[in-house]
């Protein structure tokens, strides 16, 4: 049966590449328009238009129209030229993914005294062929603004909480570099973000996307980084800074400020290859952040000391303290990042472009048990890996095809200690040498999780402008992944005679499994552009082989107990595959030069995060013992059905004057065949938990939205959004987390509101000053709560997310000075992220809704058996927003 479905692939392959040849999310743009007599206003035929310092151009057509296809973003210069006419040079033309700039030009009669006319573009407030929600934001608008990394970008965008596009899961979003996905296929979250300092622009599709964007269900966003210039070019710039607050009482060790616990350094440069003729381009850049974060840990006991609390008199008990007293940090974060390329020009009419990057992040957690014990919890580790060779090829004005392959790999690594059998990995039962609200006073967390993920894309896309109404898109796409996956718990026990030791292999406690699933997508799509109607129409397919077996009836999994892999026949059937067309469909009405509205409407589909598919590959339920959420309490399912999505959406924009617009839209999501679980019990009495399609939400909002461009020394913009998102669960484990609850809670039957569900946001920029000398900014965020569960020792006083915590407040500053030293550009700078120092309460107790108190200190009859009171256990710094961070820099440019 599988080899049937590979033959059936193999011709479906075949038979796209024959037809339409190729899918390659945008990277480019397009400029066009039409060109005039001065005088007579008749359109001239014949009129040369290019790109200042670029290959690309056009002539204009009877009807005086032209267009330039295959524009990387960024601001050019258009030149228009013509027998017995005067050139014209329009400046700062601004060119975006997936969009037209329209350039209308007039030109006059040749005269002696003026050969040349220059004049400077002006980007539209209105964008006419917009024709669902999206923000682009170039690197140059990043760099004015206190934006640290591009998921600041994007949550600064109207309708993202947190990651949360829309109303919908994190791990519902599209995350493409350069036109290449990067999103982990185990976890379904990005795993790679390109650092600000090489974007060239990012594109943020909040609304409805076109049918060339697949795998996501809320949003898509595609990040452009910089090209090599024809000149060697180069940037340097560097922070250092602390937080600085003086709620000393909240966070342990913040009055000890250090210039280098937050320091930055990043560089890039670009150019042509000496001794090329510029036939070889090379860009490189790199980035070097570090954090100590500011939740401390203090080391007073180390992970193998022994504690004995159990006497009912304090004066007996006994500490083993072995600590050195030090400050820990406990979400500290390191990362570094390289990137390169290679552009080779092989002609007017091709190009290829060689890619490398790598990015490593070392990072913690900070757990709240491990206070005093920092170095008995976990260390993580994730590092990923991304190569690619793009080809360009033009054939003609009108036409050219992007050929595009990569290889991305990432390694995601959680432990205490690199080696399993280091001998500081403590017995579990130094773990429960303290009772009741207590911090450990020894053990450490005995689990190693691994899994490499690494996908290979054949991609391309064909574009083709057939006339001058018609931009026709059409593109295939295979991935084929490879799933590499470990997980074990180092035992310390009187069975190792208390030395570190591996389980069996075919334990519940050691899974270990290698899938190759592959996708395969197809896409038509056409951009009709009319003076009075744009319309983007198109259609998706996608395919998933998902290379995994399905335990046909769980309820007897206790059979599996005695039974090794290869399990006998009968008692398995492989998973089948999985397909879907999605229509897409958006419309523009432009009402006037200073209006348009837009209405848009799709079909969404994406597979379900990998790492529900094949989770406990050994099938096995341990009857006792409590486990970490990824073993032991259920098993994947790699029969499941993709989730599905489908979207509505309707906007208006207005320019009010020639400098500020308004944006209003409104929408809906449907939301069906969401991951969730369904419960199975096992001897009788162990429940466990199978993942299926259950989970289903709606979510519905409106937006608001105004801008006003840099002008008299200052642009602003302010947005507004109301929304409503509910679902049935939150989290895909909520019916087996309800089904443990002691008495269980029943499965939502109706729709609740979600974890992130803020109904109102409000975000703002400030930018003043002058651009060559001092500028500042600001960035506002206003938010009402996300909703909590209100509860009395553990048992709900209400229903589900039916009460919100406090509302939270924001604002980040950036200062600017330009300098002029020695013919380069130099600049100073400070950065102030949570300038008013705003104690945001992110998370709460559910029995006050409020992170500086709870009721469990009065109502507590035993005091914490361990060394620290019941007060300072309740003191949770982590259920804040970081406090005041200040930061102080140089950069160079030359």
């Amino acid at each position: 049966m599988k080899s049937f479905y590979k033959s059936k692939f193999i011709l479906l392959i075949t038979i796209q590449f024959i037809l339409c040849n190729i899918l390659l999310a945008g990277t480019t743009g397009k400029i066009s328009g039409k060109i005039y007599d001065s005088k007579t206003n008749e359109p001239l035929i014949g009129i040369n238009v290019v790109l200042v310092g670029t290959t690309m151009g056009a002539s204009t057509d009877v009807d005086g129209s032209y267009f330039v296809l295959n524009i990387p973003p960024g601001v050019y210069q258009l030149k228009a030229t013509g027998i017995g006419y005067s050139a014209v040079t329009i400046q700062d033309v601004r060119v975006s993914v997936d969009q037209t700039t329209k350039i209308d030009i007039q030109m006059g009669e040749q005269a002696i005294e003026l050969e040349n006319v220059i004049v400077t573009a002006t980007k539209p407030i209105v964008q006419k062929d917009l024709t669902s929600t999206e923000s682009r934001i170039s690197g140059d608008q990043i760099s004015m603004l206190p934006l640290e990394d591009v998921q600041s970008v994007i949550n600064l965008q109207a309708g993202v909480v947190d990651g949360h596009v829309r109303g919908g899961r994190s791990n519902e979003v599209k995350y493409l570099l350069d036109g290449v996905s990067v999103n982990d296929a185990f976890s379904g979250d990005a795993s790679v973000f390109a650092e600000v300092n090489s974007v060239q622009e990012v594109q943020v599709i909040t609304g409805t996307f076109n049918a060339e964007y697949g795998e996501a269900l809320s949003g898509v966003v595609n990040q452009i980084t910089k090209i090599a210039g024809d000149k060697l070019a180069g940037d340097f710039s560097f922070y250092l800074g602390d937080y600085v607050t003086d709620r000393t009482d909240l966070y342990m060790n913040i009055d000890n400020i250090s210039p280098k616990a937050v320091r930055n350094f990043q560089g890039s440069l670009n150019g042509p290859i000496p001794g090329t003729d510029k036939f070889v381009s090379f860009l490189l850049s790199g980035k070097y952040l570090y954090d100590d974060g500011f939740l401390y840990g203090k080391r007073i006991f180390n992970p193998k000391d022994s504690s004995n609390f159990s006497d009912n008199n304090k004066a007996n008990w006994y500490i083993g303290s072995t600590g050195d007293g030090k400050y820990v940090p406990m979400n500290f974060s390191e990362r570094y990042t390289i990137q390169g390329k290679l552009s080779f020009k092989l002609g007017n009419a091709k190009g290829l472009i060689l890619q490398g990057l790598f990015q490593n992040r070392d990072y913690k957690d900070y757990n709240h048990a491990y206070k005093y014990n920092p170095d008995g919890d976990y260390q993580r580790f994730q590092n990923s890996t991304l190569g690619s060779a793009s080809y360009n090829h033009i054939f003609g004005n009108s036409t050219f095809i992007d050929l595009l392959a990569s290889y991305f790999k990432t390694e995601s690594k959680q432990y205490v200690y690199e080696n399993p059998l280091d001998d500081r990995y403590a017995n579990p039962e130094r773990r429960r040498d303290v009772s009741g609200a207590a911090f450990l006073t020894g053990g450490t967390e005995n689990w190693h999780q691994t899994h490499i993920t690494t996908t290979i894309t054949a991609k391309a896309n064909i574009t083709s402008q057939i006339d001058k109404y018609n931009e026709i898109k059409s593109g295939v796409e295979f991935n084929l992944h490879k799933l590499d996956y470990k997980d074990f718990q180092i035992h310390v026990d009187a069975t190792s005679n208390f030395k570190p030791a591996l389980p069996g292999e075919n334990s519940f406690d050691y899974n270990t499994y290698v899938n190759n699933p592959y996708q395969f997508a197809a896409y038509l799509q056409d951009k009709i552009e009319l003076d009075y109607l744009i319309v983007n129409i198109g259609v998706r397919f996608d395919y998933f082989e998902p290379d995994g077996d399905v335990l046909i009836d769980p309820n007897n999994i206790a059979k599996l107990d005695t039974l090794t892999k290869p399990f006998p026949d009968g008692l398995f059937k492989k998973a089948s595959p999985k397909y879907q067309f999605s229509p897409r469909l958006g419309i523009s009405y432009p009402m006037s030069d200073k209006g348009a509205i837009h209405i848009s409407y799709g079909h969404f589909f994406q597979v379900p995060p990998f790492e529900y598919l094949y989770r406990n590959p050994n099938f096995r339920i341990p009857l006792t013992g409590s486990f970490p959420e990824f073993v032991g309490n259920n098993i994947g399912n790699a029969d499941l059905e993709p989730q599905r999505t489908t979207i509505y959406e309707i906007g208006l924009q207005q320019a009010l004057t020639d400098e500020i617009g308004i944006n209003l839209t409104a929408y809906y999501k449907d939301i069906r065949n969401l991951l969730g679980t369904e419960i199975h019990i096992k001897n009788d009495y162990k429940k466990f938990a199978k993942f299926i399609n259950r989970d289903y939400g709606a979510v519905t909002g409106f937006t608001i939205a105004a801008d006003k461009r840099f002008s008299n020394g200052f642009s602003a913009s302010i947005d507004y959004t109301y929304q409503i998102a509910k679902g049935n669960a939150s989290d895909p484990n909520d019916a087996f987390n309800k089904a443990q609850a002691n008495p269980p809670i029943d499965a939502n039957k109706q729709l609740v509101s979600l974890d992130w569900d803020r109904r109102h946001s409000l975000n703002f920029t400030l930018t003043a000053g002058e651009p060559d000398n001092i500028i500042g900014s600001l960035i506002g965020r206003l938010g009402s709560g996300l909703p909590y569960t209100p509860a009395l020792q553990n048992q709900r006083t209400g229903l589900e997310n039916s009460d919100s915590r406090p509302a939270v407040f924001n604002v980040d500053l950036y200062v600017t000075k330009y300098l002029q030293l020695f013919g380069n550009n130099f600049s100073v700078f400070i950065k102030v992220y949570n300038l008013f120092d705003t104690e945001n309460e992110l998370n709460v107790f559910s029995d006050t809704g409020r992170a500086g108190y709870t009721l469990e200190v009065t109502r507590a009859q035993e005091q914490p058996r361990g060394i620290n009171t019941i007060q300072e256990y309740y003191t949770r710094p982590d259920y804040y927003s970081a406090p005041r961070q200040v930061v102080i820099g140089a950069s160079v440019g030359f």
